[in-house]
């Protein structure tokens, strides 16, 4: 009989083994089963979503870029885009107000069209170009009554792009333009560019030289041009601007430097011949030009080879020129007209232009072939 209890007893123990190992087993297993599910792939965190107006509170952009349908691009300060995409920005709110470029409405470019729905307002650009290139905000308009104002805590831009690269420089339709440079502000001349990684240098045409760039005196800003401080006559001149990316450097329109001082200086002259070399029996046009404030008459007086000789005919004007961002300027001319030139009416002419700040005289000369 002791054998088999023996046996026995054995059994018991080695069952009791069996399932505490089990046991062991199986609590391991628990312990790892939120790591791993059925085939081996891991589970994703889920996290609870933000109710829309928890994600986008006061001072936090209310601008987007649609890009397609369901997804919005929240724009910061600057985007960069490629022309000839269309591009719709939408604003959210009941009551927005828009800020683009000034001449989409100047132009009134039928390319822009803005909607608005009860929760927001949208504005679409078809084939935008470099020239759309500019600064585009919106913001919500709180009214009481008849009187409204911009809610500065609800107000959103941002500065557009449009890279292209056969245009560095964001196109103008004056190709050359007046700077007025005054001792009492700073001066911007306004050679922006399509691209922020554009490269940028400013240069005086005569004499030629490249201007320093020292972030203080001069200075570069890519969405207003190069912004000059502490003015003197020393920076009047004609200059331009140089942009350089990995294509071919391009130059920007010219610019003619003006110093203006309060009040106001001499004119600035300008002399031009239709000929400068002719023959006799030609005719030929001195024009002698001023551009100056609104405000300011030009008189003119000549002298000329042929004077109390023979007849000229001298015809002045003037008129009133917008130039660049609806500034006004008075451009003043006196056209002297001579016909069928003889041999006593080669040489040099001059023309004086006078307000009442001064007087300045130009010359050129008319020479025989």
């Amino acid at each position: 009989m002791k054998p088999c209890w023996v046996l026995l007893t054995l059994a018991v123990l080695w069952l009791e083994l069996q399932n505490g190992a089990c046991q062991q087993v199986n609590r391991r297993k628990e312990a790892g089963e939120n790591r791993i599910r059925p085939g081996g792939k891991r589970a994703k965190a889920r996290y609870p979503k933000l109710k829309e107006k928890e994600a986008g509170g006061r001072g936090q952009s209310i601008l987007t870029q649609v890009l397609d349908k369901g997804r919005f691009l929240r724009l910061g300060e600057s985007v960069s885009l490629s022309p000839g995409n269309n591009i719709e920005l939408r604003c959210k709110g009941s009551n927005i107000g828009w800020s683009y470029p000034t001449y989409l409405d100047t132009f009134n470019d039928s390319r822009l069209s803005i909607k608005k729905s009860d929760k927001y307002s949208q504005l679409i650009l078809t084939s935008p170009s470099a020239a759309d290139t500019g600064m585009y905000s919106c913001w919500v308009t709180l009214c009481d009554g008849l009187e409204c104002l911009k809610d500065p805590d609800r107000t959103s831009r941002t500065y557009i792009y449009f890279t292209d690269k056969d245009d560095l420089f964001v196109p103008s339709a004056i190709h050359f333009e007046i700077v007025y440079l005054r001792p009492d502000r700073t001066a911007v001349i306004p050679c922006r560019v399509t691209s922020p990684l554009a490269k940028v240098s400013l240069h005086r045409e005569v004499p030629p030289e490249e201007m320093e760039v020292d972030g203080t005196l001069v200075s570069y800003d890519p969405t207003k041009g190069f912004i000059l401080q502490k003015l003197s006559p020393e920076h009047q001149g004609v200059f331009y601007c140089k942009a350089v990316t990995k294509a071919i450097p391009q130059i920007s329109t010219k610019y003619q430097l003006l110093y203006v001082e309060v009040p106001s200086g001499p004119p600035y002259v300008t002399i031009e011949a239709s000929l400068s070399s002719a023959r006799g029996g030609d005719n030929i046009n001195i024009t002698c030009t001023v551009l100056g404030e609104p405000e300011m008459d030009v008189t003119f007086t000549w002298t000329y080879p042929g004077q109390n000789l023979r007849p000229v005919s001298v015809r002045d004007s003037w008129r009133l020129i917008n130039r660049g961002m609806g500034h006004t300027t008075r451009i003043s001319q006196s056209v002297m007209a001579v016909d069928d030139l003889e041999t006593i009416d080669f040489g040099r002419y001059i023309c004086r232009a006078k307000n009442k700040r001064g007087e300045t005289a130009v010359a050129t000369s008319v020479h025989s072939n």
